[in-house]
């Protein structure tokens, strides 16, 4: 990876290697929580040791970035690592509603607009910041560019290249469920990192040849984002209920993940530590980050980040057909 975010990431990595806090719940995503609650999971993720908080204008419009800035003013400026986002910029909506329609249970009378050129990246950087209470974040994404207009990603990578070249931000790069075009961007150079959500996990591997190899090859950081499939790999059985890519699963993905949890269970695993370990494996991948709406849920993280995985669980997954050879490498291959 860059020596930026080889530097950057110093100050978040663990044993176990780097778990961020994912800024998404914070901004009510799916369901609403209270500033209180929001304050003492941050504050319970800190405690435990995270060091890496990522957020973005769209969760929440703004609420993510407020509830995680109004905490990190809190601490040494030096001890954590910040990303944000930039592509949506919040402004008045012109038909307010009552709720919200993009999945945060906020109010509806903000909505987001799609903007990545330079005025409209530096705007929503600005406004960030003013959100946050900072006066700097360190990785800064583009937001699923790929969702707005063809060229958008390098129309906005560009002014992201101005922002680094002036010392705004420290790195810069594309945060996207989508694999699409990600290669040649890494190929010519336009990126430091990628965040890269729901396509490599236990039961997604698109991304490993479109996405880690030529990140491996040319040196820019993954950070692996949905790694629990939302929602499907997140308990020790696939639970009733579960979705896959916010949605109820097909029977093939839902028996894939069956018999990933029983190979798991073979090796006194549970799943959830084994999709969180899984990513990790691949020399590209410098980081996850995962969601979390209580320090409930950030103590059960953690624990099962910190599990000690038998290296018998991969060669079985492998040797079964359920993940693939390539995603099981040792980082100085």
């Amino acid at each position: 990876m860059t020596a930026q975010v080889a530097e950057l990431l110093k100050r978040a990595r663990s044993k176990h290697g780097v778990i961020g806090l994912g800024g998404s719940p914070l901004g009510n995503f799916a369901s609403p929580m209270t500033d209180d609650e929001a304050a003492l999971t941050m504050r319970r993720a800190w405690d435990r040791g995270i060091r890496y908080f990522d957020t973005a204008p769209h969760y929440g419009l703004g609420l993510s970035e407020r509830r995680i800035g109004a905490e990190l003013r809190r601490r040494p400026r030096d001890e954590f690592v910040l990303s944000t986002k930039v592509g949506r910029l919040i402004v008045p909506n012109p038909r307010p509603r009552e709720r919200d329609d993009d999945g945060f249970a906020v109010p509806g009378d903000l909505t987001r607009r799609w903007d990545f050129s330079p005025a409209g990246v530096e705007r929503s950087l600005r406004e960030s910041l003013e959100r946050l209470g900072l006066e700097s974040v360190d990785i800064l994404y583009l937001h699923d560019p790929e969702q707005a207009w063809e060229g958008a990603a390098r129309e906005g990578l560009s002014a992201l290249a101005r922002l680094k070249a002036d010392g705004v931000v420290k790195a810069i790069g594309i945060g996207t469920n989508s694999t699409a075009g990600l290669a040649g961007i890494i190929e010519d150079g336009l990126v430091d990192v990628i965040m890269l959500a729901n396509r490599y996990s236990l039961l997604d591997h698109t991304a490993l040849d479109s996405v880690l190899v030529p990140a491996h090859r040319f040196g820019v950081a993954v950070v692996a984002v949905g790694v629990f499939a939302t929602g499907l790999l997140s308990t020790a059985r696939p639970a009733p209920g579960s979705t896959y890519e916010y949605r109820a699963p097909g029977a093939d993905v839902l028996g894939r993940a069956e018999r990933i949890a029983s190979v798991c269970e073979d090796h006194g695993v549970e799943l959830p530590a084994a999709a969180l370990a899984f990513p990790l494996l691949h020399p590209a991948v410098s980081a996850i980050a995962v969601g979390m709406r209580s320090p409930v849920e950030v103590d059960e993280n953690l624990g099962r980040f910190e599990t000690d995985i038998p290296g018998g669980l991969w060669d079985d997954l492998i040797a079964e057909g359920l993940i693939p050879p390539g995603a099981v490498r040792t980082h100085e291959s």
